[in-house]
């Protein structure tokens, strides 16, 4: 579980958002209490989906003071960490997939003052991750594969975010855990027992089935922040 006395970061999802009205969704979702904003950012070929891009990143930035936390699933990422940083992202995580040399991307993200992060996927091996601890301030597990939202929670990433919340506390890294995919009031018990930091949250946050408003949200916010 996240350090004693440190409450879960909630970072809803703006891909399951209404974009029509994205303005009022961010107000209401803040009002609600969300500690970041996440931005999944596809490029149709590392993942089959196409999002948004820096500059979707830099009109958030002009509405919103909260954190943005940008999801690269994109090939190659680092021809992008320019762009995005200068947008505003105050976190970029890639995947080490995309990229030859994720070290040197990582760096890059980081000279522009901007916090690191990792993916995994259900696929991508814990082991992956360990060359790269000293440089990262994030590492996004990922409990469905990248591309869509409402997808079904995989449980046996799980199993890597008990044993990185292991290693990271014993060795008192810097680092953040989150994770990403299937995140709701059932599912959310298991991942912070397992030791994330940070929750994204897309569809049951932002419910096609309730009405729009901050109270709402609260009420979901809290579901996932008190389990």
């Amino acid at each position: 579980m996240p350090q004693s006395g440190q409450k879960t970061i909630i970072a809803p999802s703006l891909l399951s958002a209404d974009l029509l009205n994205l303005q009022t969704e961010i107000d209401l979702i803040t009002k609600a209490g969300a500690d970041w904003l996440h931005l999944d950012i596809m490029d149709g070929h590392f993942v089959p989906n196409l999002t948004f891009g820096p500059e979707f990143v830099r009109q958030i930035k002009k509405i919103s003071q909260l954190p943005i936390d940008v999801h690269l699933m994109i090939s190659p990422a680092d021809a992008f960490i320019d762009a995005f940083a200068k947008a505003g992202a105050s976190y970029i995580t890639i995947h080490p997939e995309a990229d030859f040399h994720p070290h040197r991307t990582l760096q890059k993200i980081k000279s522009h003052g901007v916090k690191a992060g990792i993916a995994l996927s259900p696929g991508t091996p814990i082991e992956t991750v360990y060359p790269l601890l000293e440089i990262i301030d994030l590492i996004l597990i990922m409990t469905v594969n990248p591309g869509f939202s409402g997808q079904k929670f995989i449980a046996h990433p799980l199993e890597k975010l008990k044993a990185l919340r292991k290693l990271i506390d014993t060795h008192k890294y810097p680092i953040l855990l989150e994770v990403d995919g299937g995140v709701d009031k059932t599912t959310a018990k298991e991942i912070t027992c397992a030791g994330a930091d940070v929750l994204v949250t897309g569809q049951y946050v932002f419910s096609k089935d309730m009405p729009v408003s901050s109270d709402v949200y609260k009420s979901r916010i809290e579901d996932l922040r008190k389990q």
